[in-house]
């Protein structure tokens, strides 16, 4: 049996280790900018989307964790490359980063022409936040129960399946092109202003089926409102068990999660680097950030910026190659 007071003393040593490590963290990291300086955050969508919450909400943690205040700047339009474009102009020292998420990194420099810095070159990765898996749904109406019986109807009468996106150059819009590629079937794509309004028109019918962030999605497949055919993860979720992946319906190829992430500007110092990775990451396993990813239907990643460097470069080439070969032009 242990003596009560061992057992205090441990705890105490243990709790004493934590705070030392914390300390240390907050040193290292005052060492790596001007003390009193303060960071911001931009975010290239309005108030409100899941990216400028989720931004929000790390900036809140890293207040704490950097010893410094973190400042959330919204900078929306031209798909996000406003803001991709103010932190790519910014001093590559630490002090402005950019929250962002695969569509202004990896898809709209595609569709938009000459943009004023280079998507890869000009920024440097510091971590990914997170993945958004997306699931094919269609209305309950709709006679389709497997992505199956979808293909079949689309050979049947090309050009006469529609299926709804949140506008042209989007994740949504992408995921539709790539499914029409490697079916070798022919859609009719319905662009929207936004992923709800194309949802909502899934959900009336006024569309066969959408691809759709499984959070949104998720309350209408459970009221019978909406069928999900297939996850675009590269596991089947535990919120959706009955649900087969892309690749179990036959599409090896086709594992597609929306990613957010964060940038600085290219030049950054790789210790300034190294310590916003390591307060991202400490901040990405508070319990109040977990909860909120789960509400956001986000799965939090972290990892060190490599990672993010690999996916980012792939995800570029993958949905460049996709834009050119299918012809996509900007809306």
């Amino acid at each position: 049996m242990h003596h009560p007071f061992s057992m205090t003393r441990r705890h105490l040593l243990g709790l004493g280790a934590a705070l030392a490590a914390g300390a240390a963290f907050k040193a290292r990291a005052a060492q790596d900018w001007p003390a009193g300086k303060p960071i911001t955050w931009v975010v290239p969508y309005p108030p409100g989307g899941s990216t400028d919450v989720l931004g929000r909400a790390i900036a809140q943690q890293l207040d704490s964790l950097l010893a410094t205040r973190v400042i959330v700047e919204n900078r929306p339009g031209a798909t996000g490359t406003i803001g991709a474009a103010r932190v790519a102009r910014a001093a590559p020292d630490g002090l402005t980063l950019l929250g962002t998420s695969i569509g202004p990194q990896a898809i709209a420099p595609h569709l938009m022409g000459k943009l004023p810095y280079d998507p890869i070159e000009s920024f440097a990765p510091v971590i990914m936040v997170g993945t958004i898996p997306h699931v094919l749904v269609v209305g309950a109406a709709q006679p389709f129960r497997t992505l199956a019986d979808l293909l079949d109807a689309a050979r049947k009468a090309p050009g006469r399946i529609a299926y709804a996106s949140g506008g042209t150059g989007t994740i949504l819009h992408m995921q539709g092109a790539l499914l029409q590629q490697q079916s070798g079937t022919r859609f009719l794509h319905v662009p929207y202003k936004g992923d709800t309004p194309a949802l909502q028109d899934t959900l009336a019918g006024q569309v066969q089926f959408a691809f759709v962030p499984v959070a949104a999605a998720l309350p209408h497949i459970q009221a019978g409102a909406l069928r999900a055919l297939a996850v675009t993860s590269a596991q089947r979720l535990a919120a959706l068990p009955g649900a087969p992946t892309m690749t179990e319906a036959g599409y090896a190829d086709f594992i597609v999660e929306q990613w957010q992430a964060v940038f600085a500007p290219a030049g950054t110092p790789g210790a300034v680097i190294g310590t916003l990775n390591a307060g991202i990451g400490k901040a990405l396993q508070s319990p109040s950030l977990q909860a909120l990813a789960q509400q956001l239907g986000i799965g939090l990643a972290g990892g060190p910026p490599e990672q993010l460097d690999r996916v980012r470069r792939a995800d570029f080439d993958k949905w460049g190659a996709l834009i050119r070969n299918a012809g996509i032009k900007p809306a």
